[in-house]
């Protein structure tokens, strides 16, 4: 029987996504689980599965169509069989992306400006990477104009940056930029247009800053025991496998709130909706921004999973390959900002859920104990929690909690 395949809601707050590339064509055998199109929504560019295996009998929308949550994209049937298709009703109509209109670019030395022109749709299909794409797009850099470098003259991210920093030349010949002595620097103002992403994390820290009221409770934990446990399991795993301060922080966390289901919740008018699976989102700096992958059910994984799984879905943010499980169904979030050297910090919470965890760097430092001065390793880290769900004394506790295993990092083994 066929079975009718719809654009997916990739995060609660998503209405509609654009259909940037069709994987598969009308005719292919496709099986369950194999990748259909590629979708791109205001936070990544995501790979959608099949939810069915037969024959791809039909493709209902056009490459570059916005398509409403809900939709009928596809329909994967019997290869004879008779197909009905979704009457106009059925769904909201496919609109075609709007084009971005050209805006100027940075001034060259000496105030001339390589001319641009807006993202040609025709000249995207096929023949660029979807981060690639996007990435013209927000630039309003035309594709036509590009030599691609990648497989089949493919255009990738690493020709758009090439472009955006003046070391490439397009394929039609462009104006040359007037010499100017060094000393002349542009002082133009540019308006720099927002990426979808960066305007989906305006809109939704706008609204949570707004709408959530914060508080904050900041943990300073000693890290001597872990940092030692962790060079130790580093040194003997193979394979280039490794453990990261952070995966141990996602595990802690995850053991921390069976203890306090209540900050592992989402506040709803006058009740509040405690969650049964314990998702931990970890923020992954992109280009252009944040994006939040989810390790499912971190309490009941190990470290070693937790690390393979994080490494696999950060990879496939920062290519612009996200699938839809990385970003979906996260409860508690981690923002973890110690590789940048950073001592402490808050985070916004990230709604609907009720708190957000902000982790520093480890540091070694001066410490005082049993009245002598020695070195120690030390990292601080703040709990952002929505007050209509909680209070300072439980997210306090919930502290405590999570030094009881960052400090004896063996109980998250036992």
């Amino acid at each position: 029987m066929a079975e009718t395949i719809t654009m997916p809601k990739l995060g609660f707050d998503m209405q509609e996504g654009t259909l940037v590339r069709w994987v598969r064509t009308e005719g292919e055998s496709i099986s369950k689980g194999d990748v259909l199109a590629e979708i791109e929504t205001d936070k990544a560019t995501v790979e959608v599965e099949s939810s069915a295996s037969g024959t791809l009998r039909k493709l209902l929308v056009d490459q570059g169509a916005i398509v409403p949550i809900g939709a009928p994209i596809a329909i994967v049937g019997n290869k004879d069989e008779k197909i009905d298709l979704p009457s106009p009703g059925q769904a909201a109509p496919a609109v075609p992306e709007p084009t971005a209109a050209a805006t100027a670019a940075p001034s060259a030395p000496g105030g001339t400006a390589e001319p641009t022109g807006p993202a040609m749709p025709g000249a995207e299909s096929g023949r660029a990477s979807p981060l690639a794409r996007r990435m013209a797009r927000e630039a309003s850099i035309n594709l036509g104009q590009v030599q691609g470098t990648g497989p089949g003259g493919r255009i990738v991210r690493n020709d758009i940056e090439a472009v955006l920093a003046g070391g490439a030349k397009p394929t039609a010949a462009a104006p040359a930029a007037r010499l100017a002595p060094a000393a002349i620097v542009s002082r133009d103002d540019p308006m720099v247009p927002l990426s979808k992403l960066r305007q989906a994390i305006a809109r939704r820290m706008t609204e949570s800053k707004a709408t959530v009221p914060h508080f904050y409770v900041t943990h300073e934990y000693r890290m001597d025991s872990l940092l030692d446990l962790r060079e130790q399991a580093n040194a003997v795993m193979q394979g280039g496998e490794k453990l990261s301060v952070n995966d141990f922080v996602i595990k802690a966390a995850a053991m921390s709130l069976l203890e306090f289901p209540n900050l592992n919740s989402a506040f709803q008018g006058d009740q509040v909706l405690r969650r049964g699976a314990i998702n931990i989102g970890v923020a992954v700096a992109i280009e252009g921004g944040l994006l939040t992958v989810v390790c499912k059910n971190a309490d009941q994984k190990s470290v070693r999973q937790i690390a393979a799984e994080m490494k696999e879905m950060a990879a496939r943010a920062r290519n612009g390959k996200v699938h839809p499980g990385d970003i979906e169904g996260s409860t508690f979030t981690i923002s973890n900002l110690g590789m940048f050297d950073v001592d402490n910090f808050t985070a916004i919470i990230n709604p609907p859920e009720a708190a957000i965890l902000a982790v520093g760097s480890a540091r070694q430092v001066a410490v005082v104990e049993k009245g002598e001065v020695r070195a120690g390793w030390r990292m601080k880290a703040t709990l952002a929690v929505d007050h209509r769900v909680s209070d300072g004394a439980e997210a306090a506790a919930f502290m405590q909690a999570l030094g009881k295993y960052l400090e004896t990092p063996m109980s998250m083994f036992l």
